[in-house]
């Protein structure tokens, strides 16, 4: 079998928002998830906010990617930040995980970045297993905040 990879296109904003609800659905946040067609249409294709690399296998999506830009004062470079990375449970253990991290790592390195980053869920015992077998390092210094829409209603209010 092989492994291929593409971007989604305006087309496939179906394909996104079902692989995005597979992802909320295996970390118990499937009632968290408020975006629709409409909304990732406009914000991937539109305003092209993020990007989505599918991984297929034999021509058939199989897993897919969600990342974007941010940046690094330090290192005065951009980053490539991971949303989301889900491969279907029925093709897991084939080293598709792998491959898209590969994957990822380049199209971080042909546009220059100086780091890839992303979150994962305390509890998910094989994901944090597979990064560390990657190489990554958890961040245990720093710790996230967050300003949700009422929260950023009322500091914008202020």
């Amino acid at each position: 079998m092989e492994l291929t990879f593409r971007f989604a296109q305006e087309a496939d904003t179906p394909l996104v928002l079902d692989f995005i609800k597979k992802l909320a659905e295996y970390e118990h946040l499937l009632d968290q998830v408020v975006a629709d067609e409409a909304i990732l249409s406009d914000q991937l294709f539109q305003k092209r906010n993020a990007e989505v690399l599918f991984a297929l296998e034999d021509g058939k999506e199989v897993g897919f990617a969600l990342f974007f830009h941010n940046f690094s004062t330090f290192l005065g470079r951009a980053g490539l930040y991971l949303e989301d990375l889900f491969v279907l449970p029925e093709h897991r253990g084939k080293g598709y995980g792998k491959a898209i991290f590969r994957r990822l790592a380049a199209i971080a390195r042909e546009r220059g970045c100086g780091r890839m980053e992303w979150w994962c869920l305390d509890w998910n015992t094989p994901s944090i297993a597979f990064y560390k077998s990657l190489g990554a390092e958890p961040m245990s210094d720093w710790t996230v905040y967050r300003l949700t829409e009422e929260t950023l209603e009322k500091l914008a209010e202020e």
